[in-house]
C-alpha cells in the first residue's frame, strides 16, 4: 500500500451503519407488507391504446377528455415521439375500445388522428409475468452466489448476496412508499441495480482479498479500512457520473422511462452506500480472516527410508 494513501476509518461507525441499514430494511418491508407495490398494466392486466397525432398535443387535455367520457384511472403519456400518445386503462376487454377512444379524441382535435395500437393484457398474463420476474431475480441471486463462492470464498459469497438483497429490498421499499408504478421497465432497472451493485462489491472484495495477503500484520478491521480507502475514489466517481445521467433521464426522459430512471437512481445511491458500509461490514460479522483466503501450507511428504 502506498505511504501517501490516506486511510479512512470506515469500520469505526459500523454498528451505527448496521443499525441504519436495519431501520431502512424494516421500513421497506413494512411498507411492502402494508401498501404493497403499485403494479402497472404489464402485471395487472388492462388495455393499451396508441394514438398518432400530426402535431404534439397537451397530455393533460387528453386525460381530461377521457376521464370526462367515463374512463377512470387512465394513464396518458408520450411514446417515443411527442406526437405518439400511449393510453393505459384498467382491465376492460373491449375490441372496439381503440375505435371509441379515437372517435372521442378526434372530436376534440382539428388535426387527423390515427389508431396505431389497441391491445389487451389479461390479468392471468400479468400474474405470469410477475411470477417469472420474481423467479428470474431469485435465479440471478443464486447464480451470483455460486460464482462468488467459486471466485472468492463462501463467506464473501454470502456477504455479497446479503448486500444485494439489502439493495433490492430498499429500492422496492422506495416504490412502495411513494406508490410509484411498478412495471417491466422497473423490474429491468432492479436487475440492472443488481449488476451495478455486484460490480462495486466485487471490486471491493477483490481488494480486500489482496490486502489480506499483503497486509500480513493487520487485523480484519484494518484490512477493510485500507481496502475501502483504496477503492473509494473509483466508487465515488463511477457513482457520480452514473447519477448525473440518471437525473437527466428522470427529468427530461418523459414518463415512459421515469420509473426506470428512479429505480436505477435509488439503486445506485443505496448500492454505493452498501458497497462501503454493508458488504465489508457483513464480512466482519461473518468473521472472515486471513486463514479463509490463504490455503494452509502443504505438509511435506515423508521420505521413505532407504532399505
Amino acid at each position: 500500500m502506498s505511504k501517501a494513501q490516506k486511510i479512512y476509518n470506515f469500520m469505526g461507525p459500523r454498528k451505527a451503519m448496521a443499525a441504519f441499514s436495519i431501520i431502512l430494511l424494516l421500513i421497506s418491508i413494512g411498507s411492502l407488507a402494508i401498501n404493497g407495490l403499485k403494479f402497472g398494466l404489464d402485471f395487472t392486466g388492462g388495455s393499451l391504446v396508441e394514438i398518432g397525432y400530426e402535431q404534439p398535443v397537451d397530455l393533460g387535455g387528453v386525460r381530461e377528455a377521457l376521464e370526462g367520457a367515463g374512463y377512470p384511472d387512465v394513464t396518458v403519456q408520450t411514446f417515443g415521439a411527442a406526437t405518439d400518445v400511449l393510453i393505459r386503462l384498467g382491465e376492460t376487454h373491449d375490441p372496439q375500445l381503440g375505435d371509441n377512444i379515437l372517435a372521442l379524441l378526434q372530436a376534440e382535435e382539428e388535426q387527423t388522428l390515427t389508431l396505431r395500437r389497441n391491445e389487451f393484457v389479461g390479468s392471468q398474463v400479468g400474474e405470469e409475468l410477475r411470477e417469472q420476474g420474481g423467479l428470474g431475480m431469485l435465479l440471478a441471486l443464486g447464480m451470483i452466489m455460486l460464482y462468488l463462492a467459486f471466485r472468492f470464498q463462501i463467506k464473501f459469497s454470502v456477504g455479497a448476496v446479503m448486500a444485494l438483497v439489502h439493495d433490492v429490498l430498499i429500492v422496492l421499499g422506495v416504490f412502495s412508499l411513494l406508490q410509484l408504478e411498478f412495471d417491466l421497465t422497473v423490474l429491468a432497472a432492479i436487475l440492472a441495480v443488481i449488476g451495478y451493485s455486484l460490480n462495486d462489491t466485487i471490486v471491493v472484495y477483490d481488494r480486500i482479498r489482496e490486502n489480506f495477503r499483503v497486509m500480513r500484520t493487520a487485523g480484519p478491521v484494518e484490512v477493510m479500512n485500507g481496502s475501502l480507502s483504496q477503492t473509494l475514489s473509483r466508487t465515488l466517481m463511477t457513482s457520480f457520473t452514473t447519477i448525473l445521467v440518471l437525473v437527466a433521464l428522470a427529468v427530461f426522459g418523459g414518463s415512459t422511462i421515469f420509473g426506470f430512471a428512479v429505480a436505477l437512481l435509488a439503486g445506485v445511491l443505496i448500492g454505493t452506500y452498501s458497497s462501503i458500509y454493508v458488504a465489508a461490514n457483513l464480512l466482519l460479522m461473518l468473521k472472515v480472516d486471513r486463514e479463509d483466503l490463504i490455503p494452509p501450507p502443504k505438509e511435506e511428504s515423508e521420505v521413505d527410508e532407504m532399505p
